[in-house]
Protein backbone atom coordinates (compact mmCIF):
# COMPACT_ATOMS: atom_id res chain seq x y z
CA UNK A 1 0.00 0.00 0.00
CA UNK A 2 1.45 3.47 -0.69
CA UNK A 3 1.89 6.61 1.12
CA UNK A 4 0.31 9.89 1.04
CA UNK A 5 3.90 11.34 -0.03
CA UNK A 6 4.72 8.59 -2.36
CA UNK A 7 1.52 9.04 -4.18
CA UNK A 8 1.59 12.99 -4.51
CA UNK A 9 5.16 12.61 -5.28
CA UNK A 10 3.55 10.33 -8.48
CA UNK A 11 0.72 11.64 -8.90
CA UNK A 12 0.00 15.41 -7.39
CA UNK A 13 -2.38 16.89 -7.39
CA UNK A 14 -4.97 15.51 -5.74
CA UNK A 15 -8.44 15.97 -5.18
CA UNK A 16 -9.39 14.61 -1.69
CA UNK A 17 -13.38 13.67 -1.10
CA UNK A 18 -14.54 12.67 2.21
CA UNK A 19 -18.34 11.86 2.79
CA UNK A 20 -18.05 9.38 5.37
CA UNK A 21 -19.73 11.98 8.03
CA UNK A 22 -22.54 14.58 7.79
CA UNK A 23 -19.53 16.60 7.55
CA UNK A 24 -18.33 16.29 4.03
CA UNK A 25 -14.76 17.54 3.63
CA UNK A 26 -13.02 18.20 0.38
CA UNK A 27 -9.15 19.02 -0.29
CA UNK A 28 -6.49 19.75 -2.73
CA UNK A 29 -3.02 18.86 -2.25
CA UNK A 30 -0.57 20.06 -4.71
CA UNK A 31 2.05 18.15 -2.98
CA UNK A 32 3.56 15.94 -0.10
CA UNK A 33 4.68 19.36 2.11
CA UNK A 34 1.79 21.00 0.49
CA UNK A 35 -0.61 21.71 3.78
CA UNK A 36 -3.40 21.60 0.88
CA UNK A 37 -6.19 23.95 1.00
CA UNK A 38 -10.15 22.55 2.55
CA UNK A 39 -13.74 22.93 2.14
CA UNK A 40 -16.15 21.51 4.80
CA UNK A 41 -20.19 21.91 4.26
CA UNK A 42 -23.04 20.04 6.66
CA UNK A 43 -25.56 18.24 4.70
CA UNK A 44 -25.98 15.44 2.22
CA UNK A 45 -23.26 14.35 -0.07
CA UNK A 46 -25.46 15.05 -3.10
CA UNK A 47 -24.97 19.02 -2.11
CA UNK A 48 -22.10 19.78 -0.29
CA UNK A 49 -19.10 18.05 -2.79
CA UNK A 50 -20.38 20.33 -5.50
CA UNK A 51 -20.61 23.26 -2.76
CA UNK A 52 -16.70 22.30 -1.42
CA UNK A 53 -15.83 22.36 -5.14
CA UNK A 54 -17.04 25.40 -5.97
CA UNK A 55 -15.36 26.70 -2.77
CA UNK A 56 -12.15 25.39 -3.80
CA UNK A 57 -12.35 26.88 -6.96
CA UNK A 58 -10.32 24.06 -8.33
CA UNK A 59 -10.68 22.56 -12.03
CA UNK A 60 -11.33 18.43 -11.28
CA UNK A 61 -9.67 18.32 -14.82
CA UNK A 62 -6.09 19.88 -13.10
CA UNK A 63 -5.70 17.00 -10.71
CA UNK A 64 -3.51 14.21 -11.61
CA UNK A 65 -5.04 11.68 -9.13
CA UNK A 66 -8.01 11.36 -6.77
CA UNK A 67 -8.20 10.70 -2.71
CA UNK A 68 -11.66 9.36 -1.09
CA UNK A 69 -12.81 7.96 1.64
CA UNK A 70 -13.70 4.29 1.09
CA UNK A 71 -15.79 3.71 5.08
CA UNK A 72 -16.43 2.99 7.15
CA UNK A 73 -19.20 5.65 7.32
CA UNK A 74 -21.93 6.97 5.43
CA UNK A 75 -22.70 4.16 2.65
CA UNK A 76 -24.90 6.80 1.12
CA UNK A 77 -21.79 9.74 1.11
CA UNK A 78 -19.44 6.92 0.07
CA UNK A 79 -21.12 5.93 -2.84
CA UNK A 80 -22.14 9.32 -4.09
CA UNK A 81 -18.62 10.29 -3.83
CA UNK A 82 -17.55 6.89 -5.85
CA UNK A 83 -20.20 7.84 -8.80
CA UNK A 84 -18.60 11.42 -9.11
CA UNK A 85 -15.00 9.40 -9.40
CA UNK A 86 -15.95 7.36 -11.57
CA UNK A 87 -17.27 9.67 -14.24
CA UNK A 88 -14.51 11.84 -13.55
CA UNK A 89 -11.87 9.50 -14.37
CA UNK A 90 -14.21 8.07 -17.55
CA UNK A 91 -13.53 11.60 -18.70
CA UNK A 92 -10.11 11.43 -17.68
CA UNK A 93 -8.32 8.53 -16.85
CA UNK A 94 -6.58 9.03 -13.37
CA UNK A 95 -5.57 7.03 -10.59
CA UNK A 96 -8.15 6.70 -7.53
CA UNK A 97 -6.54 6.17 -3.78
CA UNK A 98 -8.70 4.85 -1.10
CA UNK A 99 -8.17 5.67 2.56
CA UNK A 100 -10.33 3.90 5.38
CA UNK A 101 -11.39 6.33 7.85
CA UNK A 102 -11.10 4.49 11.11
CA UNK A 103 -7.61 3.53 10.64
CA UNK A 104 -7.00 7.15 9.91
CA UNK A 105 -8.44 7.78 13.13
CA UNK A 106 -6.24 5.22 15.22
CA UNK A 107 -3.11 6.26 13.36
CA UNK A 108 -3.38 10.33 13.90
CA UNK A 109 -2.36 12.05 17.56
CA UNK A 110 -6.43 11.84 18.79
CA UNK A 111 -6.85 8.25 19.24
CA UNK A 112 -3.98 7.26 21.13
CA UNK A 113 -3.83 3.34 22.66
CA UNK A 114 -8.16 4.26 22.01
CA UNK A 115 -10.20 1.75 19.64
CA UNK A 116 -12.16 4.07 16.75
CA UNK A 117 -15.82 2.66 16.49
CA UNK A 118 -18.07 3.68 14.23
CA UNK A 119 -21.99 2.60 13.70
CA UNK A 120 -22.62 -0.62 11.84
CA UNK A 121 -26.21 -1.00 12.05
CA UNK A 122 -28.29 -3.71 13.35
CA UNK A 123 -26.53 -3.37 16.94
CA UNK A 124 -22.99 -3.98 15.76
CA UNK A 125 -20.03 -1.21 15.87
CA UNK A 126 -17.37 -1.29 13.22
CA UNK A 127 -14.13 -0.82 14.85
CA UNK A 128 -10.44 -0.23 14.76
CA UNK A 129 -8.84 -2.23 17.97
CA UNK A 130 -5.58 -2.33 18.69
CA UNK A 131 -2.56 -5.16 19.21
CA UNK A 132 -0.46 -5.78 22.56
CA UNK A 133 2.21 -3.20 21.28
CA UNK A 134 -0.55 -0.45 20.75
CA UNK A 135 -0.68 -0.88 17.03
CA UNK A 136 -4.37 -0.52 14.86
CA UNK A 137 -5.60 -4.05 13.77
CA UNK A 138 -7.89 -4.29 10.71
CA UNK A 139 -11.33 -3.26 10.84
CA UNK A 140 -13.74 -5.60 12.17
CA UNK A 141 -17.20 -5.75 13.31
CA UNK A 142 -18.33 -6.69 16.27
CA UNK A 143 -21.46 -6.10 18.93
CA UNK A 144 -21.82 -3.75 21.31
CA UNK A 145 -20.60 -5.66 24.32
CA UNK A 146 -17.53 -6.70 22.87
CA UNK A 147 -16.38 -3.36 22.18
CA UNK A 148 -12.81 -2.42 23.31
CA UNK A 149 -13.15 -0.62 27.27
CA UNK A 150 -10.98 2.88 26.01
CA UNK A 151 -12.74 3.94 22.41
CA UNK A 152 -13.49 6.70 20.37
CA UNK A 153 -15.70 7.61 17.76
CA UNK A 154 -14.80 10.39 15.16
CA UNK A 155 -17.05 13.64 15.49
CA UNK A 156 -20.23 13.68 12.72
CA UNK A 157 -20.40 10.24 12.30
CA UNK A 158 -23.61 9.15 12.43
CA UNK A 159 -24.93 6.98 15.09
CA UNK A 160 -28.68 4.97 14.95
CA UNK A 161 -27.63 3.01 17.87
CA UNK A 162 -27.05 4.72 21.17
CA UNK A 163 -23.34 5.50 21.75
CA UNK A 164 -22.22 3.35 24.47
CA UNK A 165 -21.19 4.65 27.47
CA UNK A 166 -18.00 6.02 28.11
CA UNK A 167 -17.02 6.32 24.39
CA UNK A 168 -15.04 9.45 23.65
CA UNK A 169 -15.76 11.66 20.64
CA UNK A 170 -12.61 12.90 18.78
CA UNK A 171 -11.44 15.07 16.04
CA UNK A 172 -12.23 14.24 11.76
CA UNK A 173 -10.30 17.10 10.43
CA UNK A 174 -9.31 15.07 7.29
CA UNK A 175 -6.56 17.59 5.78
CA UNK A 176 -4.61 17.26 9.86
CA UNK A 177 -4.83 13.29 10.03
CA UNK A 178 -3.67 12.85 6.48
CA UNK A 179 -0.52 15.26 7.11
CA UNK A 180 0.03 13.18 10.62
CA UNK A 181 0.13 10.52 8.50
CA UNK A 182 1.47 11.35 5.40
CA UNK A 183 4.55 8.73 5.19
CA UNK A 184 2.21 5.70 6.30
CA UNK A 185 1.32 3.41 3.90
CA UNK A 186 -2.28 3.69 4.23
CA UNK A 187 -3.71 4.50 0.99
CA UNK A 188 -5.24 1.16 -1.56
CA UNK A 189 -5.39 1.58 -4.99
CA UNK A 190 -8.86 1.64 -6.34
CA UNK A 191 -9.30 1.43 -9.73
CA UNK A 192 -13.17 0.78 -9.65
CA UNK A 193 -13.93 3.52 -6.94
CA UNK A 194 -16.88 2.21 -4.59
CA UNK A 195 -18.00 2.08 -0.47
CA UNK A 196 -15.65 -0.20 1.81
CA UNK A 197 -17.10 -3.71 2.84
CA UNK A 198 -16.02 -6.38 5.39
CA UNK A 199 -17.25 -9.00 3.19
CA UNK A 200 -18.51 -9.47 -0.62
CA UNK A 201 -22.61 -9.58 -1.02
CA UNK A 202 -23.99 -12.72 -0.96
CA UNK A 203 -27.25 -13.19 -3.25
CA UNK A 204 -29.70 -16.18 -2.50
CA UNK A 205 -30.75 -17.86 -5.99
CA UNK A 206 -34.05 -18.53 -7.17
CA UNK A 207 -36.25 -20.53 -9.63
CA UNK A 208 -38.56 -19.12 -11.24
CA UNK A 209 -42.06 -20.48 -11.94
CA UNK A 210 -45.08 -19.80 -14.28
CA UNK A 211 -48.30 -18.64 -12.10
CA UNK A 212 -50.79 -21.19 -12.56
CA UNK A 213 -54.14 -20.95 -11.37
CA UNK A 214 -55.05 -23.56 -8.69
CA UNK A 215 -56.58 -27.43 -10.18
CA UNK A 216 -60.46 -27.64 -10.10
CA UNK A 217 -59.66 -30.19 -7.33
CA UNK A 218 -57.83 -27.67 -5.16
CA UNK A 219 -60.77 -25.26 -5.53
CA UNK A 220 -63.77 -27.25 -4.35
CA UNK A 221 -61.58 -28.74 -1.66
CA UNK A 222 -61.37 -25.48 -0.50
CA UNK A 223 -65.00 -24.69 -1.17
CA UNK A 224 -65.93 -27.26 1.30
Amino acid sequence: MPSLRSVLNLHGPALVLDAASSRVQVGWLKGPDDAGVWQHHDGEAGDTLFRGLESLGCDVLEAGCFLFCAGPGSLLGIRTTAVLLRTWTTLKPRPCFSYQSLELVARGPHAPGMAVIADARRDMWHVVARDAGGAPLPVQRIPAQDLPTSRCMPEHFRHWAPLPSGTARVPYHVGELLRATANVPLLHESPEPDAFLHEDPQYVTWTPRVHQAPSSSAASADAD
